[in-house]
């Protein structure tokens, strides 16, 4: 494989299809997300990618919607990104932040939507990565993480530091196992003297927080930084003076989604078995701020991914429901919940999970932006029950990517009678196909429709010729708790099977070419991609991802330690357990497929190590091994061109091994 890519056909038709669909420098919104409507009902505001160049994340703006007319604007002008946009109580100003000064160091803005002119605001001790309207309009309260704090895996999973220009290039970095910058924190920003003050508890590390009331925060903490902390956070509330507060709900499990009645005497949260930070979907907790008491709520058989309060009765929430994305009610005061839309084939957008906002008084209205795999967004309204497209978002790609080929929703048992289900992407004509199959991170995510137009690797496959297959296994979201907690202690267990039993499925339909098998997965999609080749000889070509090999070294190197201690359920010290039985780096004599692994140099969730012991092992036994590390990149190939060239050698890699 060349070191340089840039002049192959593959490499040029990427770059063409990234073209076509964010058309840089046109001032175009190609994509909608962060939607928020104002208070009156009649706008709303939404993060819209406007490509500026093909080069690094692409930029985002802030656009305007007009709820009658679907009419659209683009209501900021970067350079780099604004994003996240939120109506003050009256109207009159929409916050936003924005990394205009530095990449990734969002400061919050303020916006006049009629006159169009934004204004910064004072400098903060960090970068924003939140921020709430106070009930008045006065206040903003902001989630503010140092300079030193990490990003999730789903966000990148590395971190975010300044550049010490005083420092020589050749002066080591330090590690003393103290976190001193990388602290998050609440500030609570003041309009009318343009200032700023830290108000959370010295000594508390603040993940998220909502207003409870008008004079309290409601947030999730923990006792220190450092994203292994997250796991045994806690929900507590404090005053504006930042005194150390109450702990209100300590749970079983990890904690998301939190919010707060009007008069912050509820509040709402999710509690999940989770595999990252930000990637939260199960039960819905009420919390009665007073008592304080804690009561599970009934949501319809599905796992909750966001929640919005509508009054101090009722929650407005988004969830996963098997295969389907569903929208209801939960009335507090009935104990029961209300389904106020759904659909198997479309979902709403969202940047991990489905993302919906508030509309009017009504408990049930709503908007959000829906997608299918090979349906292109379009911003939908619910009124007293009543779906409405308000506006289509509309791309040149479109055409050609309607052509690409087709989708369905795939069921089967795993041999152990679970049933299963996961999407099936096939290219035009007939089959058997050559397939890939396609293994999310997590585990504990899921697979849902959304639309070709922002994956170039989906692409690029189908337009190659191959079948994808997206499994949702035992582990993932939409199912339940207990479903998701089978993959708790037996990653590489019985959700080997469930993949190979689908692939199984796929061949005797007819459908999978059994001599032309693939497969290829990021995070947890990585591990089990090489667990597989080690498991079982079908697959002629392999594509690792920021992957896990060697269980022992990425306790030791990783930034989540505790992930790997909960989801083994093992210790390290123990040489016989799961940190050796379940790594692939124990197995790899048995591999013959020929494996690409790829690895972001910056990577804190699975260090780059990972992927380099792997391939050092493979390619000691014989087995053709390459491996692309990028080296600015983290958890995953995000930035352009470094995306154009992953997924070309990705293609590459597949019709070199198995020709479509």
């Amino acid at each position: 494989m060349h070191t340089d890519v840039r002049n192959t056909s593959v490499f040029r038709s990427l770059e063409a299809r990234a073209n076509a669909w964010y058309r840089p420098g046109e001032n175009i919104a190609v994509e909608l997300t962060d939607i928020s409507a104002s208070p009156d009902a009649r706008w709303a505001a939404g993060t819209s990618v406007v490509c500026e160049a093909l080069e690094g994340t692409p930029s985002s703006r802030v656009v305007l919607i007009d709820l009658e007319s679907g009419e659209s604007r683009i209501a900021t002008h970067g350079p780099k990104s604004d994003r996240l946009p939120r109506w003050s109580p009256d109207g009159r100003t929409i916050a936003f932040l924005s990394d205009r000064d530095q990449a990734y160091m969002n400061k919050l803005r303020l916006l006049d939507p009629v006159s169009g002119e934004d204004k910064p605001t004072c400098a903060i001790d960090g970068w924003v990565e939140y921020h709430h309207w106070s009930a008045d309009g006065k206040t903003l309260l902001l989630g503010v993480a140092g300079f030193g704090a990490d990003l999730a895996g789903a966000q990148g999973g590395f971190s975010i530091a300044t550049t010490d220009a005083a420092r020589a290039s050749w002066m080591p970095d330090i590690d003393t196992g103290t976190h001193e910058n990388a602290w998050r924190s609440i500030w609570l920003y003041d309009l009318a003297s343009d200032s700023a003050r830290k108000i959370s508890p010295a000594g508390v590390n603040v993940w998220e927080a909502v207003w409870c009331g008008t004079r309290r925060i409601a947030a999730v903490c923990s006792d220190a930084p450092g994203e292994a902390e997250w796991y045994t956070a806690n929900v507590r509330s404090f005053d504006l003076q930042g005194a150390s507060g109450q702990v209100l709900f300590i749970p079983r499990d990890q904690l998301g989604w939190l919010s707060a009645s009007p008069s912050g005497n509820r509040l709402a949260v999710v509690e999940a078995v989770c595999s990252d930070r930000t990637i939260v979907a199960g039960d819905l907790k009420i919390i009665d701020v007073a008592a304080p008491s804690v009561m599970s709520a009934e949501t319809l058989g599905s796992d909750v991914v966001q929640t919005l309060w509508r009054d101090d009765g009722h929650v407005l929430f988004a969830a996963a429901q098997g295969p389907a994305s569903i929208i209801g009610v939960y009335d507090c005061d009935l104990f029961r919940s209300t389904e106020v839309w759904r659909s198997i084939h479309r979902t709403p957008s969202g940047l991990r999970f489905p993302e919906i906002a508030a509309l009017g008084r009504e408990p049930s209205d709503c908007v959000f932006a829906c997608e299918g795999y090979f349906e292109n967004q379009r911003l939908l309204s619910i009124r007293k029950g009543v779906e409405k497209t308000i506006m289509q978002m509309v791309s040149g790609a479109d055409p050609d990517l309607a052509g690409l080929g087709s989708s369905e929703s795939i069921s089967w048992t795993a041999p152990d009678g679970l049933a299963l289900n996961g999407w099936l992407l096939k290219p035009a004509g007939q089959g058997p196909h050559p397939l890939v199959l396609d293994i999310h991170g997590g585990p504990v995510w899921y697979f849902r429709p959304r639309y070709v137009g922002r994956s170039l690797q989906l692409q690029a496959l189908l337009a190659a010729g191959y079948a994808v297959f997206q499994v949702n296994p035992r582990g993932s979201s939409g199912r339940g708790q207990e479903f998701a907690r089978r993959v708790f202690g037996d990653m590489g267990g019985a959700d080997t099977h469930d993949y190979l039993s689908g692939l199984d499925t796929l061949v005797e339909r007819g459908i999978a070419d059994s001599t032309r098998l693939g497969v290829t997965g990021g995070s947890y999609g990585g591990f089990m991609t090489s667990w597989l080749i080690t498991q079982d000889k079908r697959f002629a070509a392999a594509v690792a991802v920021a992957p896990v090999t060697d269980w022992v070294s990425e306790h030791l190197t990783c930034h989540i330690p505790y992930f790997c201690k909960i989801f083994l359920d093992d210790d390290i010290d123990n040489p016989t357990g799961k940190y050796f039985s379940r790594s692939p780096i124990h197995f790899a004599e048995r591999v013959t497929t020929p494996t690409l692994s790829v690895c972001g140099a910056l990577d804190k969730n699975t260090p780059a190590v990972q992927a380099l012991e792997f391939h050092h092992a493979l390619q000691l036994r014989g087995v053709q091994s390459v491996l692309a590390t990028y080296p600015l990149e983290g958890h995953g190939v995000r930035t352009m061109p470094a995306s154009f060239d992953y997924v070309t050698r990705l293609v590459t890699w597949f019709t070199s091994h198995m020709p479509a």
